[in-house]
């Protein structure tokens, strides 16, 4: 069995009332204590101990995850995509903004970075996609025109002009950052001159005016799973823009938006719909035909059937995305007919309203959705 996941308040040690910064500086603190130099002797674990951390700080430092997580716990955070980091150094990347201007963690990670120069990734990219609420149910592939920034292919992406060369930075001698400070604090940032790159160009690239990137379209397509929730971020790895080099791509985050509809609403799972019947098939019962997500079904109205019943149509609802079980359709049927009737149906009204007793009559009451257990 998979193991189950952890508390993200235990895993930062915080209480649950926690404010915003407190959470950010108890991830700051767990995160000294777990750097794999603190931890020569058990490197592996403190790596997987401050994964879990980041994962924890990402949803808690968010106020709409935060709000879904403290009421569903982790099935409340699904929907949402997380960074997967793949290493230490990776995790840094994506949360350095917490640590910058902390002599201390500039000292412990900007020096581990210094050893080796990291490849800087490319930026990422998003854009947003609005489908109709009954494809949200089975699924669908969208093709999208994005435009973004590719390496100039006249000059490779180096900005020069072909035959001219690029000297090394005189500010940072080519390494593309200057260090202040020194001894155990040192704070690294990109050269001002180079603006990172290391390199100075002498004679620019007429194609791309020594930026080393033109804007281009691209077609893309996107496949929407089957279940798919308004509001849903999807990441496509490696379909943002390029790295300095063209080595490593960003990623394209697509925010998907289902479209309301005119008949149905959508309750987790469930799909929902209101069904007017006659006064007739109500008192005597009746076979009707209701629509579905996936075209109609029979449904039985059994005999003294109450205005705002609700009955359940099985696995006639949403698939769900991480593989669990089909969702149900839950039809709630409003006697409807009193309007335009004809002198025979008046005539006849009048005739069943002598034969009512005071008991007969409805007491008029709220009628809410979940008033009776759905029928099967």
């Amino acid at each position: 069995m998979p193991e189950s996941k952890k508390d993200y308040y235990e895993l930062l040690g915080v209480p649950k009332n926690s404010s915003t910064e407190d959470i950010k500086k108890a991830f700051r603190k767990m995160a000294l204590k777990y750097h794999p130099d603190r931890n020569p002797d058990n490197k592996a674990e403190a790596e997987k101990k401050f994964k879990e951390i980041a994962e924890a700080y990402e949803i808690l430092s968010d106020p709409e995850k935060r709000a879904n997580y403290d009421r569903f716990g982790h099935e409340g955070v699904k929907g949402y995509t997380t960074h997967g980091f793949s290493g230490y150094e990776d995790i840094f990347e994506n949360f350095s903004d917490i640590f910058s201007g902390d002599s201390m963690f500039s000292s412990f990670f900007g020096g581990r970075s210094g050893s080796r120069r990291r490849t800087q990734r490319g930026s990422n990219l998003r854009v947003e996609i609005t489908i109709p609420f009954k494809e949200s149910a089975t699924g669908t592939e969208k093709t999208i025109t994005l435009k973004r920034n590719e390496l100039c292919k006249e000059c490779r992406g180096t900005g020069a002009r072909k035959g001219s060369d690029s000297i090394n930075c005189p500010t940072c001698g080519g390494r593309g950052e200057v260090i202040q400070g020194g001894g155990f604090f040192t704070i690294r940032t990109a050269c001002p001159q180079c603006q990172g790159a290391g390199k100075i160009i002498k004679t620019p690239c007429s194609s791309c005016q020594g930026g080393g990137r033109v804007r281009e379209s691209h077609e893309i397509k996107v496949k929407i799973p089957a279940g798919i929730e308004d509001n849903t971020r999807m990441r496509l790895s490696g379909q943002g823009e390029p790295s300095p080099d063209g080595s490593v791509r960003g990623d394209l985050y697509c925010d998907v938006f289902v479209a309301p509809d005119h008949i149905f609403e959508r309750a987790h799972n469930d799909a929902i719909i209101e069904m007017p019947i006659s006064y007739t098939q109500a008192a005597l019962g009746a076979e009707i035909e209701v629509p579905t997500l996936n075209g109609t079904a029979k449904m039985k109205i059994p005999k003294g059937t109450k205005s705002g019943q609700v009955f359940r149509l099985k696995n006639q609802g949403f698939p769900d995305m991480h593989g669990g079980r089909k969702g149900h359709q839950l039809v709630r049927v409003m006697i409807d007919g009193t309007e335009n009737l004809t002198p025979r149906q008046e005539e006849l009204l009048k005739e069943l309203s002598k034969t009512e007793t005071p008991g007969q009559i409805n007491r008029a009451r709220k009628i809410n959705l979940w008033d009776h257990p759905p029928e099967e």
